[in-house]
């Protein structure tokens, strides 16, 4: 064993035996235990970043925990390979997507690997390959055929110079972020899927995620949005063009119908056009607020903006004429495009109100009162009693609700309904780098899907994009085919679909990737699935583990497996943070540093106080802790940490820093704590080793000295079971590994039953460090004269009589301060425990003249005297 600890030599040793094994590989083992471990895969963006490592080390830790529990552990790892970032790399460097997105992922798993991850390599699924999205493609087919995918006509944001869509967060100030040029609104074909037909059922399912954050529960409960309201109906009849009809509107607050004073309709809403027909500054106002955002969340926080109209609507209870305007916080694409506005029980309506000098009508009371004021307060939204709501008057908000409906469905003007804020899933993109739709259009046949045996439809790997729209609709090599039910001259799809599709099903593949004869080997699916463990960030919470839980009940549907739900446990991992630093800009901007070329001034707790640039040494400012991002120049190479100080260092300060759920703060000087730590293992060990190992112990033979060691080493394993088995507090576990050293340390070596007992031990520091920090722990186990490999060695178990204690020592208090200590048997009384307390010498020093008042016996902890 070398003299000293050697992360390079020992880290390749262990990978080079693992890989020799195939340690990772797994396959069914119908009778034994499964474990299904899962991280999020990444996206191939170039290299690892301390994300990654954080993210894959906490799922190795569980992964390689479970497997020392006796279980069939399955960690697969793979690529998110589609998506804008490749296109826009590529256009950079004038490279196609293919070439860039494989050369990433090479680098990239060269580099997991260095982390040791126990990964089963042989299931690497990567999605821009055709063996993987055929049966997406498949799958698309199968779904359109039967309707739970359809195309119509959406609302987007067309960047008329890159002749493409872009994302509402590709849209600034109106403007494309590449492009610059002003973004109109476009109603263009796209695909949907029907997930809102399957609303109820992802809401109600979150119910038995019962091993899911109840943070993410509940994002996904509000994004779905289920709400039971009125659907109402507001009459009108346009004289001059003869036309009649009903204005429909949903709400969720029928109670307030007596005290709607306008309707309000989105710039696209069939009254909106028909109101501006004779009306150039109705077309302006309506022209700008579709060249706006379609985002809800835009929405929010825009200026509230709108044009009155000619036309008037019916109240559907009293005949009263109200008045339309056009809104800009109106979406036609939510809703039925319009809104009954009550601005005296709706903030938004209330603002808009004031802004126009709109009628305000009070129909409820409220804890502010029957009035409302000039300023909105949040108790005018209240639930209460009706007032000036006619007959309806008294009522509460149920009662309300079911008299109103009585009154609606007797005029046939509403009824009530349950719904959704969920929205159809647009999968539509005029991207190149995706997977191609597998849709033909004929102008006989219309929209055909393409047949199973011409699938997958192929994405040309060779084409370098330039920006200005999809390349895909100017090849006609790619596009034109014939229709596969008439033979007529067709046209291909060239859109390609949302890379969240993708991500939405590629833990089902794992679990066949390389089964040919459909999306996934049912058997091989139902062994494995619903995944154990999921891990991954909490910006996943609403779309990504929504389509992912949608998708597995479409593959359920179609007889693909049997669970309901993909994900039985969820875990959330914080962010890695750091030290932020900058000088501001002449021109006000902030020119940021990075941790690493600056040198710091902490005080006594370690805050840093000052700080300055090393390459001039003059003053920085200090910006705070923030994720690490290359905006902020705080990012961390996760490469030279590994050169510098070996993975196991990286990994150990990862899992000691902080819980998983909590943000990690990078710290150099705990990296380099963690670093000596290992050291201090590797050279308790080796000291042991060079003498030789040991014989058995005999338990039976031990003295009291060598009995608390023991304790010591089973309090350990008691502890960091609990720690990483069912909380997940791995910087808990490692802090018992951490006190057992301090008790090995200075443990006695004299005889063989006291080295024997050292070797207990460092065994047990080794298996508690094992799924942490592989590499060593393997060096380690063999050194310490195991033929077998450390990862197929068991958790350690509790010896359960070791901690039983002949006696206890117990802290002493007077009046809440330390004043000594004292030994009792184990089993004294509390009565005993009191009167050796009363005589220990510094108590009698410390209540000389004053009365005991009270005695306060914590059992096996401490004894607390109250006195004056």
């Amino acid at each position: 064993m070398h003299e000293q600890y050697q992360p390079r030599e020992i880290e390749a040793a262990a990978q080079s035996h693992w890989d020799a094994q195939n340690s990772f590989a797994v396959s069914e083992q119908p009778g034994k235990d499964t474990f299904y471990c899962l991280s999020m895969f990444p996206y191939p963006s170039g290299k690892l970043h301390m994300g990654h490592v954080r993210n894959y080390t906490i799922g190795d830790v569980i992964a390689r925990y479970q497997r020392m529990q006796g279980k069939n552990v399955l960690q697969p790892m793979g690529w998110d390979a589609f998506g804008m970032p490749a296109e826009n790399a590529a256009m950079k460097n004038n490279v196609a997507p293919a070439k860039w997105t494989y050369e990433n992922i090479a680098y990239m798993k060269s580099q997991l690997k260095s982390l040791g991850l126990a990964i089963d390599w042989s299931r690497e699924v990567t999605t821009c390959k055709p063996d993987y999205y055929r049966w997406e493609q498949w799958l698309f087919t199968r779904l359109f055929e039967k309707g739970v995918i359809y195309r119509k006509n959406g609302t987007v944001n067309w960047d008329p110079v890159d002749q493409t869509v872009l994302a509402n967060e590709q849209v600034i100030d109106g403007r494309g972020w590449r492009s610059g040029a002003v973004i109109e609104k476009r109603e263009i074909p796209m695909y949907y899927f029907k997930i809102t037909a399957y609303a109820d059922e992802l809401l109600s399912s979150l119910d038995e995620l019962d091993g899911w954050p109840e943070q993410v529960k509940t994002m996904q409960r509000n994004w779905i949005g289920k709400s039971r309201g009125m659907e109402v109906q507001f009459p009108y009849n346009v004289d001059s063009i003869g036309e009649a009809g009903a204005l429909k509107v949903f709400t969720t607050r029928p109670d307030t119908l007596m005290g709607a004073t306008y309707v309000a309709v989105a710039a696209e809403h069939p009254l909106a056009t028909l109101a501006a027909n004779e009306n150039p500054e109705l077309q302006a106002f309506i022209a700008e607020c579709k060249a706006g955002s379609v985002a809800e969340a835009d929405m929010a926080t825009q200026e509230k903006k709108g044009l009155p109209t000619s036309l008037f609507v019916e109240h559907p209870l009293t005949g009263e004429k109200l008045p339309v305007w056009v809104a800009n916080y109106v979406l036609m694409h939510y809703g039925d495009g319009a809104v009954m506005a009550v601005p005296a029980h709706d903030e938004r309506d209330f603002a808009f109100a004031r802004k126009y000098h709109l009628p305000v009508k009070a129909v409820v009371r409220t804890s502010a009162g029957d009035e409302v004021g000039s300023e909105w307060q949040d108790a005018y939204g209240e639930h209460g009693q009706l007032i000036n709501s006619g007959e309806f008057d008294g009522l509460d908000f149920e009662g309300a609700f079911d008299a109103i409906e009585a009154a609606l469905i007797r005029k046939e003007l509403g009824k009530s309904r349950t719904q959704f804020r969920l929205r159809d899933w647009g999968i539509s993109r005029q991207r190149y780098w995706g997977c191609p739709i597998p849709i033909i259009h004929c102008d006989s046949c219309g929209d055909v899907p393409v047949p199973e045996d011409q699938l997958p439809v192929v994405l040309p790997e060779d084409v370098v994009p330039d920006g200005a729209g999809s390349p895909l609709a100017r090849m006609p090599e790619f596009y034109k085919c014939s229709c596969p039910k008439c033979g007529a001259p067709a046209k291909r799809e060239t859109d390609t679909m949302d890379t969240f599709v993708e991500s939405s099903w590629y833990f089902a593949r794992y679990a066949s990737p390389h089964y040919t004869g459909g999306m996934v080997d049912p058997v091989a699916a139902n062994h494995w699935l619903p995944v154990d463990q999921y891990i991954g960030g909490i910006e996943h919470a609403i779309l990504h583990l929504l389509y992912a839980r949608f998708f597995h009940k479409l593959m359920r549907d179609e007889g693909l497996l049997t669970s309901n739900e993909p994900f039985k446990n969820l875990l959330t991992q914080g962010m890695v943070v750091a030290e932020t630093y900058y000088r501001v800009l002449e021109n006000g901007g902030k020119d940021w540093f990075n941790p690493a070329d600056v040198e710091v001034e902490r005080d006594a707790k370690g805050k840093v106080i000052a700080a300055k640039l090393k390459s001039d040494g003059l003053p920085v400012e200090i910006g705070g802790t923030e994720k690490m991002s290359k905006s902020k120049n705080n990012g961390v190479d996760p490469q030279d940490m590994i050169d510098a100080y070996g993975a196991d260092t990286c990994r150990l300060f990862m899992m000691f820093a902080s819980p998983p759920d909590m943000s990690c703060e990078w710290s150099d000087a705990g990296v380099e704590g963690a670093n000596r730590f290992l050291r201090r293992v590797w050279r308790l060990a080796q000291g042991h080793v060079s003498q030789g190992l040991p014989g058995v112990l005999d338990i039976a033979k031990l003295d009291d000295a060598g009995k608390d060691i023991r304790r010591a080493i089973h309090l350990a394993i008691k502890q960091a079971s609990q720690d990483v088995g069912q909380h997940h507090k791995f910087n808990t576990a490692i802090a018992q590994v951490m006190t057992l050293m301090n008790v090995l340390e200075k443990a006695p070596q004299d005889t063989d039953q006291q080295r024997a007992l050292i070797q207990e031990g460092l065994e047990t520091v080794a298996l508690l460090l094992a799924p942490i920090t592989p590499h060593i722990c393997h060096e380690l186990w063999q050194e310490l004269g195991h033929e077998e490999a450390i990862i197929d060695a068991s958790w350690p178990v509790v010896d359960e009589s070791a901690l039983v204690q002949d006696s206890l020592t117990l802290v002493i208090q007077v009046n809440g301060k330390l004043r000594g200590q004292i030994e009792v048997p184990a089993d004294a009384s509390r009565e005993a425990v009191e009167a050796a307390a009363r005589s220990n010498e510094n108590v009698q020093r410390f209540t000389e003249g004053l009365t005991i008042r009270k005695v306060i016996v914590v059992p096996g902890k401490l004894v607390n005297i109250v006195a004056s």
